[in-house]
């Protein structure tokens, strides 16, 4: 079997905060092959945006990662000099963030940012950068690339800005983009454009994506895979097709019933009761028992993980099997 492009082992990431430890990830282990799509999805403050940053190597402080494995290629991330990570953000793996002025400077030109992005990397001129530039807004659908290119942040549309960021991931051709829910803000013609670029790209350079968002209609049209986390642990994970078919942890099953599309006309839409646990006093065992209508005694023990025959992974004492 040949080696994963990236290799999430056990991964811990905690926020050292005055009123206590924030667990926001919390153990999870995840694979992502060369040119596969996987979707990780869950509520808000559940781990799924501080994985990615995780793997980048940006999470500052008060947070660090405390303990477990990210390989690249086989190569261990965690453990890379401050020069390193420099030369692997953007090159081999790229992040693009959900609000684009994270990644756009508002004072300068668009050409000057992609220019630079191209030449830290790689040693070539000015007129080729430019030229890998104006194809990588091409890429993305901007009409006029060549024109568009001269232009400063502000004088973009939202949609368009969020194109130029993409387009800025692309620059350098890395193995794996992270994409850290970039169409949220969007209206959803643009969004849907976005996700049709994004996956026709996939397809004609064989590049990895990690596309992180609560949207599972999202997910649905754009993943092969997808790994559903809930309170800084990944607790159900799957191809696409079996997870929002035959959903088999009950917060997943919650999350897909709660989809307005699954509900008849009429009646109230579905939603899981109670909240998140605060991730600074978790439960002891499964962290969804408080929610969870199947909860037993057991719960208060952590759960397995139980793999099925077609690569289904659940951690759950009660799952839907």
């Amino acid at each position: 079997m040949s080696t994963p492009l990236l290799e999430i082992s056990n991964l811990k990431t905690h926020f050292f905060t005055r009123a206590g430890v924030a667990k926001a990830v919390n153990g999870i282990s995840l694979t992502i092959n060369k040119g596969e799509v996987v979707g990780i999805v869950g509520e808000s403050g559940s781990g799924k945006s501080v994985t990615g940053f995780s793997i980048m190597g940006l999470v500052d402080e008060p947070g660090r990662v405390v303990g477990g494995s990210i390989k690249f290629k086989g190569r261990e991330l965690l453990t890379q000099s401050v020069e390193e990570w420099r030369n692997f953000r953007g090159n081999e793996v790229a992040m693009i963030f959900q609000d684009p002025m994270m990644t756009l400077n508002p004072v300068l030109r668009i050409d000057t940012q992609m220019i630079e992005a191209v030449r830290t990397h790689e040693k070539v001129s000015k007129a080729e950068a430019r030229k890998r530039a104006v194809e990588a807004l091409a890429m993305v659908g901007i009409p006029s690339p060549e024109e568009r290119v001269k232009a400063y942040p502000h004088q973009f549309s939202g949609g368009m800005r969020q194109r130029v960021a993409i387009a800025t991931g692309l620059l350098n051709r890395p193995d794996l983009i992270i994409a850290d829910e970039p169409t949220t803000a969007l209206d959803v013609t643009i969004q849907s454009q976005i996700l049709s670029e994004m996956q026709t790209l996939c397809r004609k350079t064989g590049m990895s994506l990690m596309w992180v968002t609560h949207d599972l209609t999202v997910i649905a049209g754009l993943a092969n895979r997808v790994a559903v986390m809930y309170a800084g642990k990944i607790i159900e994970e799957g191809a696409v097709e079996d997870v929002l078919d035959k959903p088999l942890h009950p917060y997943t099953e919650g999350l897909v019933g709660s989809v307005p599309s699954k509900n008849h006309r009429g009646e109230p839409l579905y939603q899981i009761p109670g909240m998140t646990p605060s991730l600074i006093n978790l439960p002891e065992g499964c962290s969804f028992r408080m929610r969870c209508p199947k909860a037993t005694e057991k719960c208060h023990c952590e759960p397995p993980v139980t793999e099925t025959a077609n690569g289904r992974r659940v951690c759950c004492f009660h799952p839907n099997l």
